[in-house]
């Protein structure tokens, strides 16, 4: 039987779903509780890498051999068909991502700076330069978040010696990949319908 080039997809795009759904569960109301509102925020921080992380899985769409021998795009509703929902589960993950991202930013940011415009991009941006380390570790390192749980020692192992300039190259570029996602968000999603 052949396997199926993209059934990584749906694991994937559940994995960056997660941190999402994590994130409906942080709010204001758990400012009386410093130990959960914590324990929620590592939570989530440990699994939102999985979202962003959706958008480099469109590099395996190389795998269909997209370019006919005279170079140009093959015509192949099978191909056509795996990247849209490639670029369906990536988009999907990305945007509704950086909603959770903008979310638990002004949570913290409310709970500990008063809401300050300045502390909430340097939150996100933090958090976006983590989230970018934790990309580096998924796709290169190929260290999943249920290794946390299942094999502690293998990943301090790993973790130790991916200090490299390439790696801080690799994570400049993405941090700087999402936060231009994060600016796009935010001017769709705070654009003001126009007075009638």
């Amino acid at each position: 039987m052949v396997k199926a080039p993209f059934e990584f997809l749906v694991l994937n795009t559940f994995l960056g779903y997660i941190p999402i759904e994590i994130s409906f569960h942080i709010d204001k109301r758990l400012f009386h509780n410093v130990f959960l509102f914590w324990i929620l925020i590592i939570i989530w921080l440990l699994f939102y890498p999985n979202s962003p992380y959706m958008l480099t899985d469109l590099f395996h769409l190389s795998l269909l051999q997209p370019y006919a021998a005279d170079g140009l795009l093959r015509l192949s509703i099978h191909m056509w068909a795996y990247f849209g929902c490639m670029l369906i589960s990536a988009l999907f993950c990305a945007f509704l991502g950086m909603w959770s991202l903008s979310h638990v930013s002004d949570v913290i940011n409310a709970r500990y700076f008063r809401s300050n415009k300045w502390m909430r991009w340097l939150i996100i941006f933090v958090l976006t330069a983590l989230t970018s380390v934790g990309i580096f570790i998924g796709r290169f390192l190929r260290i999943h978040t249920i290794y946390l749980i299942t094999s502690p020692g293998f990943i301090l192992s790993r973790l130790s010696t991916m200090w490299t300039p390439k790696m801080f190259a690799f994570v400049a570029i993405m941090t700087v990949v999402q936060l231009i996602i994060f600016w796009f968000y935010s001017l769709v999603t705070t654009q003001k319908s126009p007075q009638s």
